[in-house]
């Protein structure tokens, strides 16, 4: 027997300032977002009565969530910006523009642009390559990202068969 977990705690937002690109030439302004991610994991229900400790997927989301709250994201794929740094700034470069960022408040993100969609597979890519969690018994994981109300994006995970 199965069942999913569903992990929607107050707790798993954070806080970040980003600009969308839209092209090589167009962006938005620097702005914020109250970020939410919920997840829920479907798994087999043991003898127990327990699927696993679902904590480990809480806790590991939390730590995620710190990690970007209070910063501002730059995706480092984007083929429309490049970045550069010197011993007191990091800077975007995008259409003749230079903008410094300080270092402390600027988190570097492995995407192609900072959107909900793909935030939310980062966000799930990053548990999934937890040794933690891809030890637990978990046959699906669905991740979801908002940047406000009504505005959700979806990944989805399933372990690959051996």
């Amino acid at each position: 027997m199965q069942t999913t977990i569903e992990i929607s705690k107050e707790y798993l937002h954070f806080a970040a300032a980003h600009f969308t690109l839209f092209s090589a030439t167009e962006r938005e302004n620097l702005h914020g977002h109250n970020f939410h991610v919920t997840l829920n994991a479907t798994a087999t229900i043991h003898d127990n009565g327990l699927t696993f400790d679902y904590n480990i997927l809480k806790t590991t989301l939390k730590a995620l969530c710190d990690e970007y709250d209070e910063q501002v994201l730059m995706p480092t794929q984007s083929p429309y910006l490049e970045i550069e740094n010197d011993s007191e700034f990091t800077y975007v470069l995008f259409n003749g523009e230079r903008i410094p960022f300080l270092d402390r408040d600027l988190t570097l993100v492995p995407i192609r642009n900072i959107t909900v969609e793909e935030l939310a597979h980062h966000f799930l890519d990053r548990l999934v390559q937890d040794p933690t969690i891809a030890a637990l018994d978990i046959d699906y994981l669905l991740l979801r990202c908002a940047s406000g109300e009504g505005q959700w994006a979806r990944a989805e995970w399933r372990p690959t068969s051996s």
